[in-house]
């Protein structure tokens, strides 16, 4: 046999061992490896790489089962989620009730509870002006008169 024939019946053997090999790698990683085995021999970057693969290890674990679920009905499960409507009850509690509250705590309240923007302000009720009273009386305005005028006008101002 010639020595070049010999290397390369050695490379096709060494091919054929890396290959079987690399399966059982593949099967060992499979069946649960430690963490050290799945790292690169690189110095830098180990810790990293350790707390990569076993964070993800860590998550598998955790898998959701359907063991102890209960199975529900999706009628009942509807009808839980609806809003239910508490207007009856509430207005029979407050109807009970024999106090009542003042007539200006509860404005207070609808006041403070009116809205904080200028739109949802109500207009303020129209103050009435109010009749201007005189000072002076009818016959006051009278003697004036005849005093400046020299005598009493009728429909006077």
């Amino acid at each position: 046999m010639s020595a070049s024939m010999v290397r390369r019946g050695l490379e096709l053997l060494s091919e054929d061992l890396k290959d079987v090999h690399s399966g059982q790698k593949q099967k060992n990683r499979k069946a649960g490896a430690s963490a050290r085995d799945l790292i690169s021999s690189n110095r830098q970057g180990v810790s990293k790489q350790l707390r990569r693969l076993q964070g993800h290890q860590g998550a598998a674990k955790s898998k959701a089962t359907v063991k102890d679920k209960r199975v529900k009905s999706a009628i009942d499960e509807y009808r839980k989620k609806q809003a239910k409507s508490h207007l009856s009850s509430n207005l029979q509690y407050f109807l009970g009730t024999s106090h009542s509250t003042k007539q200006s705590a509860t404005q207070k309240i609808v006041n403070q509870n009116s809205g904080r923007q200028s739109r949802y302000r109500p207009d303020r009720p129209a103050v009435k002006p109010k009749e201007e009273k005189s000072i002076f009386t009818e016959d006051e305005f009278q003697q004036f008169q005849k005093e400046y005028f020299g005598k009493i006008v009728e429909g006077g101002s």
